[in-house]
């Protein structure tokens, strides 16, 4: 068996809250471990590959996707775990299973999906990646889903409405009572903040929808080129980009580190119990830091978000999902039959409701798992006439 984290307030294994449905520990792993292996194999997982991080898939190969998001902050965060003496393979597990529920478009596709779904306690990608691992993952002979450690369940719902909240039961509860989470979901958490906004500045400036001389009055970034050009006065184009930006990314995790190192001594938490009695989150960024960190997100924003060129593909992407919505719920006929089989199954979740509202839930479930290049051949077989399969 590996061995495990020193620290005495990190999740341990041994004293976890276990898996819904119970299972033999298994001998040459780690339950986390097993946890992140189930999360890697798992089809949802795998079509990351094909799903928007902020350009859609087809504009450019190098550009990141959720699958190369997710491996970069399970990258981060693990680092930052050791340092910190906590368990690194459930920090792991956790980032790579918080964006499964994702839909095609990025953010897009979850504005359009939430409104297509208002009527029927609305679509939040948060919750939905903690679905697909509960309920949608078709894998295994003795349950649905994945079956996880409930501490990794609990990381990968960062948010949830009170009402879901108390229907989700004990992984739900901290919603309601104000406690927080495992060391390791905070840090999951923080470090999914670092990765996407450090490479989507990244990916802004390889697709020239933002600019370095734009980027020189946030602070975070001016600091780091400053002091690049200074020690290398001849360095530019690609290189100077990425040495800026592993730059930032270091001094946001460096902070990170310390921070949550002072703040735990400060506390003192004997164990697991005691990180989750704490009035607020023990991983955290300085002041200083998390003004910093916010100016960026402002900044991208404003200049990258909302730039006319994505906002043209958001629009696009909205108005497909709507489409496609409206049709399989005027005709379900059009689902694939496999999808049209779990209409008349009662869903497992006890707040989805039967009738129009399962309908609802079937067809956003299939829509959720579309990756962008599926979802933009489906649009066309359902309208374009010259699209026949």
């Amino acid at each position: 068996m590996p061995t495990g984290p020193t620290a005495a307030y990190a999740a341990d294994a041994a004293r976890s809250r276990g898996r819904r449905i119970p299972e033999p520990t298994p001998p040459y792993r780690s339950e986390y471990q097993r946890d992140r292996d189930r999360i890697v194999h798992c089809s949802a997982f795998r079509r990351l590959e094909y799903k928007t991080q902020v350009f859609v898939n087809h504009e450019g190969d190098l550009f990141r996707t959720r699958l190369t998001h997710s491996i970069e902050v399970a990258q981060i965060a693990r680092s930052a775990a050791r340092a910190l003496g906590l368990d690194e393979d459930l920090v792991e597990a956790i980032s790579l299973a918080h964006d499964l529920g994702h839909t095609p478009f990025g953010h897009a596709g979850q504005e359009a999906l939430n409104r297509c779904m208002k009527p029927f306690g609305g679509f939040e990608h948060n919750l939905q990646s903690l679905r697909v691992v509960d309920v949608l993952e078709e894998r295994y002979a003795e349950f649905d889903g994945l079956n996880l450690m409930f501490e990794t369940r609990e990381g990968i719902l960062k948010h949830c409405a009170r009402p879901i909240a108390e229907a989700l039961g004990e992984v739900g509860r901290r919603f309601l009572d104000g406690s927080q989470p495992s060391l390791e979901a905070q840090l999951a958490n923080l470090c999914d903040e670092i990765a996407y906004n450090n490479h989507d500045v990244d990916d802004g400036l390889r697709s020239h929808l933002i600019h370095i001389e734009q980027l020189l009055d946030v602070e975070l970034f001016r600091f780091e080129y400053d002091e690049v050009k200074d020690r290398h006065p001849q360095l530019a184009g690609r290189r100077l980009v990425h040495e800026v930006i592993r730059r930032m990314i270091n001094r946001q995790v460096t902070d990170l580190i310390e921070t949550t190192r002072a703040n735990i001594e400060a506390a003192a938490p004997r164990d697991i119990d005691a990180v989750r009695a704490q009035p607020r989150p023990l991983v955290a960024f300085s002041d200083t830091m998390r003004e910093r960190h916010e100016a960026l997100k402002r900044f991208l924003h404003r200049h990258l978000y909302r730039h006319h060129r994505v906002h043209r593909m958001t629009v696009k992407a909205q108005r497909l999902i709507q489409d496609m919505f409206e049709a399989y719920m005027d005709d379900p006929r059009l689902l694939p039959e496999s999808v049209q089989a779990k209409l008349t199954q009662p869903d497992p979740w006890p707040f989805v409701g039967g009738g129009l509202a399962r309908r609802a839930r079937v067809v956003a479930d299939y829509i959720a798992g579309m990756t962008d290049r599926y979802a933009i051949a489906e649009h066309d077989r359902l309208f374009d006439p010259k699209t026949t399969h």
